[in-house]
């Protein structure tokens, strides 16, 4: 293992959009901002005015950023009227109403599940594990499971045993309030979901969780909250183990010798049956889990027993002051048929050779590589004027908001930009995709389906589902066949291949919810895809 060397003073650049919105209030979408926010792994990875955690799902208040960070640090859109105090999607005149009941469209080959069925009024991601039950990240409310064959959701929170915090070094809990605020999820082996949380916001006068640990004055329950779980069903509940994504004492004597606490925010969390991984796309960087991992609560971080390698981050040097880097916001996670993982934040993607060059630290150098000469493995997809040190004015951030490797080719998409292909080899974008072949190109969920090598494609803030299939564009869902879901976000579409206990693939998209300007809120809902 060889752990990066760099020092680096980490400022924040912030992004801005405008725009009016239409008339359900879904402004016109805000890309999650880039965050000057890291080194390499060996380096000094925040420094003293890193602007806070810009990669809070929402952009909500409270998504971990702090004032820096122009308040809209997440998704790209409106809240879509979650419940943890972000924008969403419309004034409502600070009245509280209960959702309205959604009457789903009776369409060939999809079914859909909402607040009837015992869902979440906010969905944030949904999946399905290799038995083809479906996990919905339900924010705020908890987790929320469909079993197969079942028509009617059963919810888990901390009480079941979620645990939304790490563990101090003795294997106790944070002091402090817990948050629970689940926003991700990727299925696993029959019965097992792996659960990416956001953590919980600062106080007033404190900072968010990737920048709380080593500044005072400190809060062991912000810092320590969000990471992932586990979650494996049992004959009486669940049983979870936690993956707390932190670097412990001693590990990096030169430059934290106490230790450090970056990715807080699990924006994607993506499952790799193959390598048995889990794959954390966060605030700042992204990590690497053991899939079979068994927990350790009293491990304190060190590498042995932790089950987590972590962190990494394609960065870029930014041009507007001396020593600024950018990196932010991974939402692009997709392996490849051999393991090998594509990782697509604000800035920059890479390629991760986890698998060809053999192991993380490895992959690590490859994606980081800050040298003269290196061979530098950092995409620049919609291309900023100059590849480093670029202004404000020279950049265009990429904004990745998802990624997709089906039938061995690469795709990314954008909150802003739409799609673009990448070659499978060097990464360079072959061609781009927008608008007319899709509704828009606010995109903010993308998946590919191996059985047809068709991609699926949600939009963030309003505009259904296209799927993309032999050169033509079907558009699902339109404002004339369901108003409620056409004018919803979606933040997650994902695919279940078939296995020995599903029997065909479906698609499942997640239809996060808002409420309109009148104040009316439209709950999330979930679609199911099962049709050629």
């Amino acid at each position: 293992m060889k752990l990066r060397v760099l020092g680096a003073l980490v400022l924040a650049t912030m992004l801005g959009a405008t725009g009016c919105g239409d008339d359900n209030g879904n402004p016109n979408p805000v890309p999650p901002q880039a965050d000057g926010g890291s080194g390499p792994d060996g380096g000094q990875d925040g420094g003293d005015e890193d602007g806070g955690d810009d990669g809070g799902d929402d952009g909500g208040d409270d998504d971990g950023g702090d004032d820096d960070d122009g308040g809209d640090d997440g998704d790209g859109g409106d809240d879509g009227g979650d419940d943890d105090g972000g924008t969403d999607g419309g004034d409502d005149g600070g009245t509280v109403q209960e959702p309205i009941t959604i009457q789903f469209p009776q369409l060939d080959g999809w079914k859909f599940h909402g607040t009837q069925h015992g869902g979440p009024k906010t969905v944030m991601g949904v999946t399905a594990d290799e038995g083809g039950n479906i996990w919905v990240a339900g924010g705020t409310e908890g987790l929320f499971l469909l079993r197969a064959g079942s028509s009617t959701y059963e919810k888990f929170t901390m009480a079941d045993g979620l645990r939304p915090y790490g563990y101090m070094a003795d294997g106790s809990a944070p002091p402090g309030d817990p948050y629970l605020d689940v926003i991700s999820v990727s299925g696993g082996p029959a019965g097992t979901v792996f659960v990416g949380y956001r953590g919980k916001a600062p106080k007033a006068g404190q900072r968010d969780c990737e920048s709380n640990f080593d500044k005072s004055p400190s809060d062991p329950s912000v810092y320590k909250s969000g990471d992932a779980d586990r979650v494996t069903l049992t004959g009486t509940g669940i049983r979870v183990v936690h993956y707390d994504i932190s670097m412990g004492p001693g590990v990096n004597v030169e430059h934290y010798p106490q230790g450090r606490e970056k990715l807080c925010h699990i924006l994607r969390i993506l499952y790799d049956r193959t390598t048995q991984s889990v794959w954390f796309g966060g605030n700042h960087g992204f990590a690497r889990g053991d899939a079979q991992f068994a927990g350790n609560p009293t491990c304190n971080g060190q590498l042995h027993c932790s089950g987590v390698q972590e962190h990494t981050h394609p960065m870029v040097n930014g041009g507007d002051y001396k020593e600024q880097l950018l990196t932010d916001a991974y939402y692009g996670l997709a392996t490849d048929a051999i393991g090998d993982l594509w990782a697509g934040g604000a800035n920059r993607s890479t390629r991760f050779k986890y698998v060809t060059l053999g192991d993380f630290w490895a992959a690590q150098e490859d994606t980081e590589g800050f040298g003269p000469g290196e061979d530098y493995n950092k995409l620049d997809v919609w291309a900023d004027a100059v590849p480093e040190y670029a202004t404000t004015d020279q950049r265009v951030d990429d904004l990745v908001s998802g990624m997709a490797v089906v039938h061995g080719n690469v795709w990314v998409s954008s909150f802003a930009y739409g799609l673009s292909q990448l070659d499978p080899d060097t990464g360079a974008a072959i061609r781009y995709l927008g608008t007319p072949t899709l509704q828009f190109e606010t995109v903010g969920s993308l998946a590919g389906d191996e059985s047809d090598g068709s991609l699926w494609v949600g939009y963030n803030w309003l505009g259904g589902v296209t799927r993309i299939r032999g050169g033509s564009a079907q558009h699902f869902l339109g404002e004339e066949v369901s108003p409620e879901l056409f004018n919803s976000p979606v933040p997650d579409v994902q695919v279940r291949t078939p296995t020995s206990s599903v029997s065909r693939r479906f698609v499942m998209v997640a239809f996060k919810g808002y409420t309109r300007r009148d104040g009316t809120v439209v709950p999330g809902a979930v679609g199911v895809y099962s049709g050629n």
